[in-house]
């Protein structure tokens, strides 16, 4: 990427006036009015920056809550216009009313497992002594709000399942409660603890548990404040949350992510801290030993780590320190530090995900994107390789050491997700539980190629779609990408993606630096100073998928959400003629002040920060969506989605996003922006918003390319509403 030239303040003025001088092509839509203010400016490196929709961070404004109203009743009412809308809805309804179960675990006296009769907003969770037994309901989350956007956060059983810790998030909020329950008489026991965020709860014993939260911010928005030093504390039964013993973390040991969890054997008290996203410390407590200090096991946020299991003084740790794809190590305590470490299970070519159960190891390998799974003895032995239905993800490989069954789940892009009960001993799996989705795989494939981005890496991808479908460049087509943060894109089948595929669409996911899919090489390839190689590889996919006659510009839709939204934002910015229509969801679109948010500032490790150096600040500057919009430019029909209540990318993103979009746009296709309210960053969000949301972008993207009717032997349309 170029840098940036130094602009003078005048002329940063003219690139945030899009409109200034110009004469706007005609729309169909009348867009409302956003105030600017052009007093706000900020200065970088002696460079100024103009930011005249800053009033928009303001989230708990009256002049913020009008404008979200005016921008929501114009895209709604744009929406209600689409003549399927509604007949999309009734199908993705039918899709969804079937039965689903999440596989069953044992606490206690009683097997429990999720169930959704289809068409809940939440799952309930039911429980039963014995397979013959019928099952009683145990915990129904829909009971929590009357809109049924109040859901459950996670969950956590005493050792001897007579105590239960579960949290709730109230609109979608990363903020959580926590609500202490006699699991055998389902009594709630004490107060509810507040203000607990990006934490579980592991019990100590039946006395109380650990927990991990931050201050609440004491200035402005309490979703949009900065968050900064999170604080593990101990919660002891019968004491007011006031009283709970802080352990690690806050003024004396800042770090911005802390989580500490008991080992299952009870003997140790595991801290993983840390300042991004990426590379932790690793503390370790005995607490078999009354007055034992904590120690460290690894100082320094170089590389990532984690104890899967412990044997008496023995520690298994899985870490990809010299292992950029991940090993298993093991080491004694208290004498644990990485020079006394041994390999357990080496390092291979592929990326390692680790799981424990039944005594055993399964070591759960990403081939391409793919899953092989392998099981490993207590000497690191390799015992067998568990035969899945066919290529695709595999997850759920972990349980109690005392199990002797585990149950997992497999699925890919055309394989609803069917969950196995495998035999540990015997190595053998039988469906548990099958999928009742209306949906016949034999009618569709699923492939992967390999393409070639802008500097020569091969990056892989792969596209869905009904057996037989002619290449001709007319199919719709949604290609969606995430590239970050290390986290992998593998096959999973989506109830939405129905509507797609079954009106004969493709659907292509990209798997792009800046996931995990490689490793940790493939994880920095599309970082900081290297971000642009994600938007590379992306527009390399679109234009794969273009050149090879599956779709075309017309017919193309982009879509991402989180990290995915900013590479929707950027790549519409850099390529705004390559694709039809773009869906950046709850993005992260403002570089300069993204850690300024809530827990932004843990983000510097994938992005860097506009205020690291001049070169880190004009190379953010140089992609930034919200900075990089110009004048004078026909956009892609756009439809931004956030939620009122996301704390984690605040909508603030989308918000100025969508304004400057709006003013800079000189296309007739309509750029919008559905703000879901009472609703986060996605977790918890009620079946009934899902389907609409769901429904409203699918509605969107067929009509915004051409599509009088669904696709299906239908007439193209006339540009316009």
């Amino acid at each position: 990427m170029k840098k940036r030239s130094l602009l003078t303040l005048a002329a940063a003025a003219v690139l945030f006036s899009c409109k200034q001088n110009m004469e706007k092509e005609e729309s169909a839509l009348e867009y409302p009015e956003t105030r600017k203010d052009t007093t706000v400016v900020d200065t970088y490196f002696g460079e100024d920056v103009p930011d005249p929709y800053r009033w928009l961070e303001n989230d708990t404004s009256a002049e913020t809550e009008e404008w979200v109203k005016a921008q929501n009743q114009l895209t709604f009412g744009y929406l209600e216009e689409i003549p399927y809308r509604n007949t999309i809805n009734d199908r993705l309804t039918e899709l969804w009313n079937y039965e689903r179960f999440s596989a069953p675990f044992v606490r206690g006296n009683y097997t429990y497992f999720f169930k959704n009769d289809g068409l809940q907003n939440q799952a309930v969770m039911y429980r039963q002594k014995d397979a013959n037994s019928e099952a009683e309901l145990f915990l129904d989350p829909n009971t929590f709000s009357e809109d049924g956007t109040t859901s459950l956060g996670g969950l956590s059983f005493t050792k001897d399942g007579s105590m239960l810790a579960y949290q709730i998030s109230e609109g979608g909020s990363d903020w959580r409660k926590v609500i202490v329950m006699n699991a055998e008489t389902k009594e709630i026991i004490e107060d509810t603890l507040v203000d607990v965020k990006f934490s579980g709860t592991s019990w100590k014993g039946n006395d109380g548990f650990y927990y991990s939260s931050y201050d609440k911010p004491k200035d402005g928005s309490q979703l949009s404040g900065l968050t900064q030093f999170h604080k593990l504390y101990y919660h002891k039964l019968g004491t007011p949350q006031g009283e709970d013993k802080l352990v690690f973390g806050g003024q004396q040991t800042p770090r911005r992510y802390v989580q500490g969890g008991v080992t299952e054997d009870g003997n140790f008290l595991v801290i993983s801290a840390a300042t991004s996203t990426t590379g932790n410390e690793l503390y370790i407590k005995d607490l078999r030993s009354e007055g034992a200090f904590i120690l460290a096991l690894v100082d320094n946020f170089e590389n990532d780590h984690e104890i899967i299991h412990t044997e008496g003084d023995r520690l298994y740790i899985k870490t990809n320190k010299d292992a950029p794809n991940g090993k298993v190590v093991v080491t004694t305590f208290p004498e644990a530090a990485p020079n006394n470490w041994t390999d357990f299970i080496p390092e291979t070519e592929n990326v390692l995900r680790i799981g424990t159960a039944g005594g055993k190891f399964f070591a759960n390998y990403l081939v391409d994107a793919t899953a092989k799974v392998y099981q490993y003895d207590m000497e690191g032995k390799m015992e067998r390789e568990i035969e899945l239905p066919g290529v695709g993800s595999a997850s759920g490989f972990g349980g109690r050491w005392e199990d002797t069954t585990l149950y997992y789940s497999f699925t890919n892009y055309v394989y609803p997700s069917t969950t196995f009960k495998y035999d540990i001993n015997a190595g053998t799996s039988e469906v548990y539980k099958k999928s009742g989705v209306k949906f016949n795989p034999e009618n569709y494939e699923s492939s992967q190629v390999f393409y070639t981005s802008k500097d020569g890496t091969k990056v892989p991808m792969i596209i869905t779609h009904k057996k037989g479908l002619k290449l001709d460049g007319n199919n719709p087509t949604m290609l969606y990408g995430y590239g970050g943060f290390n986290i992998s894109l593998t096959p999973g089948f989506s109830t939405s993606n129905i509507i797609l595929l079954e009106n004969g669409g493709i659907y292509a996911v990209a798997n792009l630096r800046g996931g995990g899919e490689y490793g940790e090489k493939w994880h920095s390839a599309g970082t900081r100073m290297n971000k642009q190689n994600v938007f590379d590889d992306f527009i390399a996919a679109a234009e794969y998928l273009i050149e090879n006659k599956y779709t075309s510009s017309d017919k193309l839709a982009i879509a991402g959400g989180s990290n995915g939204g900013l590479l929707v934002g950027a790549t519409m910015t850099q390529r705004p003629n390559l694709m039809k229509v773009a869906f950046p969801a709850v993005g992260v679109l403002d570089m300069l002040r993204y850690h300024k948010f809530t827990s932004g500032a843990g983000w510097a490790y994938d992005y860097g920060t506009s205020e690291d150096s001049l070169e880190m600040f004009e190379y953010l500057y140089g992609y930034s969506p919200y900075h990089n919009l110009k004048e004078g430019t026909d956009y892609p029909a756009t439809m931004v989605t956030t939620g009122d209540h996301d704390d984690r990318v605040v909508p603030a993103h989308s918000f100025k996003f969508a304004a400057r979009l709006q003013e800079c746009h000189e296309g007739s296709d309509p750029v919008l922006i559905r703000i879901e309210t009472n609703a986060g960053h996605g977790a918890g969000k009620p079946t009934d918003k899902i389907i609409q949301e769901e429904a409203d972008q699918w509605a969107f993207m067929f009509w915004n390319m051409g599509y009088e009717k669904l696709p299906e032997n239908a007439p193209a349309k006339q540009a316009g509403m």
